[in-house]
């Protein structure tokens, strides 16, 4: 069985996101970016199931700038077989999802495994979306996966607990935080990594429309959190949460 994993190049998470002046977006000049956390974590589960031999290739695919070559790298060092770069501009989630159906239908693969979302924008719709545009079940939030025959057992992470389904294959899974702790690539699989195959491709190759259905606005750093105050004694804390917070 082939796995499919989309990857996506974000600010890395440890950066502190800054606004350009004009709020026109964010601002990307001199910043290091890195593979979004939830896709590291679907490459690792990938590459976990090739290893137990569920999986016989795991194939990543990215969708924006040349410099996401770097990101499929990083996964082809983890341990991906191969990758494919579409190159273009950034692009909404419904035209990700549009061109990565596409991807699927030329390579056929037993699962599709990606990221809940992308911590850039916290989206959260391409894996659904995509499983829509299949006609495939789906799997969100997924802390723990079990492929067995043509099935595949999943535990979601939902609001009142853990929810477990099954789902017959081919389906879309999107991984959640705790589904593994992604490895570290060796030095000796970063340097193998430079010679795997990775293709690069364009959206008119697909014949997918990418043009965008929104415009964004106004981006704004979030207001300042107001400091907090001391209060002397219990019957002070009572009067303030009454009297000037209005909560009592």
């Amino acid at each position: 069985m082939k796995v499919l994993v989309p990857v996506k190049r974000v600010i890395d998470y440890n950066v502190k996101a800054r606004v350009k002046a004009d709020g026109s977006g964010v601002d990307l000049a001199n910043v290091k970016m890195s593979m979004n956390p939830f896709d590291e974590i679907a490459v690792e589960e990938a590459i976990r199931l090739k290893e137990r031999g569920v999986a016989t290739e795991v194939l990543v695919v990215s969708i924006g700038a040349k410099q996401a070559q770097e990101t499929l790298r990083t996964a082809l060092a983890m341990g991906a077989d191969r990758a494919i770069l579409i190159e273009t501009d950034d692009v909404e989630p419904l035209a990700v999802a549009k061109l990565l159906a596409k991807v699927v239908a030329e390579e056929e693969p037993g699962l599709v495994l990606t990221g809940k979302q992308a911590i850039d924008n916290d989206m959260n719709a391409t894996g659904q979306m995509l499983a829509a545009l299949l006609g495939w079940p789906q799997a969100t939030f997924a802390s723990a996966v079990t492929v067995e025959g043509d099935g595949v057992t999943v535990t979601r992470e939902v609001d009142g607990g853990l929810q477990t389904i099954r789902l017959r294959l081919p389906a879309v899974v999107t991984a959640d935080l705790r589904l593994n702790e992604p490895r570290y690539a060796s030095l000796p699989n970063i340097m193998k990594a430079k010679s795997k195959p990775l293709a690069t491709r364009v959206p008119a190759d697909f014949g997918v429309d990418i043009t965008p259905r929104l415009t964004v606005v106004d981006t704004r750093e979030p207001a300042a959190r107001k400091a907090g105050i001391k209060v002397g004694s219990v019957e002070e804390l009572v009067a303030k949460l009454r009297d000037e917070a209005g909560v009592l």
